[in-house]
């Protein structure tokens, strides 16, 4: 009945083109449709860290049954974030010319089966060939998400919602970091790939059913028309923006984006470093045991699931869209648990634990903010494009955190490592400021535009 209703409220509307009395009907589409597609893209995001976290898990038994150092496990994730960093601006520009729900779905499906692969060779040369690969396919995951959300919802609640899905990626590696610890303890490092494969192919599936693609492919008016932010579309539903647009108007000459793209590598820098290689430096540094470190980056990923939420809303709410304004607060907490977390004793678990908690908060809200600062830099028709861009010198700054990680701590020890971080912070503070001036006033011209 209630698919029927949809299909009836959007043919209704389609006929007459009359807004006003089919108003109500067209807000019961949205909502229903809305509520499928956010829901689908949690769940669909979370599915893609359940097979990327993986290695980071099983690294230490791998060194060891492969003869491996840390430097060379650090060229190799290196290898993989700076293949997954360039794919993503690459797939951003494509996916803005394409359906987001076939998109999403098979970038999925090759993540899913390159794990599967990895857990079942016996050779290091491919299983190093199907990691980097896999790398190809993550970079999938994203921009049609935010293709979706520019697409979805108006700028007054669009940090709200980017901040809730930005969280599913939290929940995924939350997922894979206690349930691959145990993998790990109980069945060996293997499973920790090939269970998680399986679980993903199935989920992959149920992706594809419950996503759409934009309201115009549905039926629906944009966003902009059902909000009254302008009384009707810019450009016909089927109108895909091309590539000379995306790079001449969109992204070369947008200097806002330009500098989030330097705050990004910034702060990727610091929140890939405790990424790929906290579970090694709590066994190390801090005495932790595998299950006790698993669990402890677990929170670190909780952590940075609430934070981004918070930090999107605080962003609409308090900050009225200056979401650089917003980010630099955030950095600043940042700094300062830095510079405390590598003074705290080793067997005080509970301190560690909640200072690596408040971490994860602070870091991934530039993180999520960036992102959404980014995306509302250009036309909705480039979103993922941009989004992408950001992505990319994000994963450059992973790609160089995670082999001058590596090396700072085999040289230098972790007490320089975490120097290493704190520098990093400071200069992304630098580049939020100097964004700033130029949000507030994008916000304050959305407004304007909102009330005319």
């Amino acid at each position: 009945i209630k698919n029927t209703l949809m299909r009836w409220a959007t043919a209704k509307f389609d006929k007459t083109r009359n807004y006003g009395v089919h108003k109500m009907y067209v807000d019961r589409a949205y909502r229903y449709w809305r509520g499928r597609i956010l829901y689908a893209l949690i769940l669909g995001y979370a599915s893609f860290y359940i097979v990327r976290q993986n290695l980071n898990i099983a690294a230490p038994e791998m060194l060891q049954e492969f003869g491996r150092t840390k430097s060379e496990l650090g060229v190799l994730f290196s290898c993989n974030m700076l293949v997954y960093g360039l794919g993503k601006f690459v797939s951003g520009a494509l996916c803005d010319r394409s359906n987001a729900r076939y998109f999403m779905t098979f970038g999925l499906l090759g993540a899913a089966l390159c794990t599967l692969c990895i857990g079942l060779s016996h050779s290091l040369l491919a299983l190093e060939i199907l990691y980097v690969a896999s790398a190809m396919f993550q970079s999938m995951g994203w921009p049609p998400v935010s293709r979706l959300m520019r697409y979805w919802y108006s700028p007054k609640e669009l940090g709200t919602r980017w901040g809730l899905v930005n969280a599913s990626h939290q929940l995924g590696g939350m997922t894979i970091l206690i349930g691959g610890g145990w993998l790990l303890e109980t069945l060996g490092w293997r499973s920790v790939f090939i269970i998680p494969a399986l679980v993903a192919l199935v989920l992959a599936g149920i992706l594809f059913e419950r996503l759409r693609d934009t309201p115009e492919s549905l039926g629906l008016p944009s966003i902009e028309v059902k909000e009254g932010l302008i009384r009707e579309s810019w450009h016909a539903a089927g109108e895909r923006v091309t590539f000379r647009e995306i790079f001449l108007e969109h992204i070369l000459p947008n200097k806002m984006l330009w500098c989030a793209c330097a705050a990004n590598f910034c702060v990727y820098i610091v929140r890939m470093g405790f990424l790929v290689w906290a579970p090694t430096f709590l066994r190390e540094a801090k005495g932790a045991t595998v299950i006790i470190s698993g669990i402890q980056s677990a929170g670190f990923e909780l952590a940075g699931a609430f934070g981004g939420m918070v930090a999107g809303w605080i962003s609409d709410k308090v900050f009225e869209g200056r979401r650089n304004a917003a980010a630099f607060y955030f950095m600043v907490g940042l700094i300062v648990l830095l510079f405390l977390f590598r003074t705290i004793p080793g067997n005080s678990y509970a301190l560690n634990s909640a200072f690596l908690f408040l971490i994860g908060f602070f870091v991934c809200g530039p993180q999520v903010l960036v992102g959404i600062s980014g995306a509302e830099s250009v036309s909705k028709r480039a979103a993922a494009a941009a989004n992408g861009l950001t992505g990319t010198f994000g994963y450059l700054g992973g790609a160089f955190a995670s082999y001058e990680i590596g090396r700072i701590a085999e040289t230098q020890g972790w007490d320089a490592v975490f120097l290493f971080f704190a520098v990093s912070a400071v200069i992304g503070s630098f580049f939020f400021i100097l964004n700033w001036r130029q949000t507030s006033q994008t916000a304050a011209r959305e407004r304007q535009n909102a009330a005319s």
